[in-house]
């Protein structure tokens, strides 16, 4: 059958790394299965604003699934290396001058020890000027849009691999189901059986029971018994499913849909089985759509 290639998994993960002017950063997306669309970001405090243009780009690119996407952001070694703060040293120099004159000393003091007075070293200043600030962000956006490229590439390519399995067990959904209208074909002879297993059960209990009662107890035994309508729906389910594996696009919910049309019209020719073969396809059939119904869960 012919699967398309827009069919896309939920489940997947994706991460871009990069750097800007002594900033290194990464991006990683992860994505779960969901309902809907369900977004959550978690920046470092100062990035906030980035959120919304954010949230849009996403909301474009996805249509269903739990999705965080994490922004790690360090500095290079380079841009971390503490600054000297040359009017903080020249201070500490006076200072260190006035109490060698005050206690007549000319003892020595260690650079170690000046460059640990408070203030000498400082860390590097978180950069304000607002062009750089708005260059940063632009470079923290385009990584975002790498790392969601690759979550929807990843998602496709997942996708792909699932489609080929759905289309598998919707094969073996069809086959059963024409497998149980075979043993259906086969079930006169256990109605028949059962039919006459009622009616002598209703003579012995009322032998003088209306034709008209005994009328209805065969027309029910024969209506509970004809499994043709259930399995016209399981043949009309597997060709929707089919037409949409080939349409690829957000049809999660849909083939969720259908698992469950399944699995309702499997229970009724369970229930409906005159026959052991026919109970046993039903069962297997049962146990092939609860196979359909867990992969679809992951489906967007």
């Amino acid at each position: 059958m012919r699967l398309s290639p827009s069919l896309a998994s939920m489940t997947c993960f994706a991460r871009d790394r990069a750097a800007h002017e002594g900033v290194e950063f990464a991006w990683e997306i992860r994505s779960v299965n969901g309902r809907g669309l369900d977004l959550r970001f978690r920046l470092p405090s100062g990035f906030d604003s980035l959120e919304p243009a954010l949230r849009e780009a996403a909301t474009r690119a996805l249509r269903r699934g739990s999705v965080s996407a994490t922004l790690i952001v360090s500095r290079t070694p380079e841009a971390a290396r503490p600054v000297l703060d040359k009017a903080a040293l020249d201070s500490a120099l006076a200072l260190i001058d006035r109490i060698r004159l005050r206690l007549r000393t000319t003892a020595a003091v260690s650079p170690e020890a000046v460059l640990a007075l408070p203030g000498v070293l400082r860390a590097p200043a978180a950069e304000q000027d607002e062009a750089k600030t708005s260059a940063l962000h632009a470079a923290l956006r385009a990584s975002f849009d790498r790392a969601l490229d690759a979550l929807v590439s990843s998602r496709r390519a997942e996708g792909a691999r699932l489609g080929v399995t759905l289309a598998a067990i919707l094969g073996e959904i069809e086959s059963l189901t024409e497998r149980a209208a075979e043993d259906a074909a086969a079930q006169p002879e256990a109605i028949q059986a059962r039919l006459r297993d009622t009616l002598r059960s209703l003579l012995a209990e009322a032998p003088a029971l209306p034709e008209e009662r005994l009328a209805q107890e065969v027309a029910l035994v024969a209506s509970r018994a004809d499994v043709r309508e259930e399995i016209e729906r399981l043949r009309a389910h597997v060709a929707a499913a089919r037409a949409l594996l080939a349409e690829g696009v957000a049809v999660g919910r849909r083939l969720d849909f259908l698992a469950q049309e399944f699995a309702r019209e499997a229970n009724t020719l369970c229930a409906k089985s005159a026959s052991t073969t026919l109970t046993a396809t039903g069962l297997a059939l049962k146990a092939a759509i609860e196979q359909w119904r867990e992969q679809v869960q992951n489906v967007e």
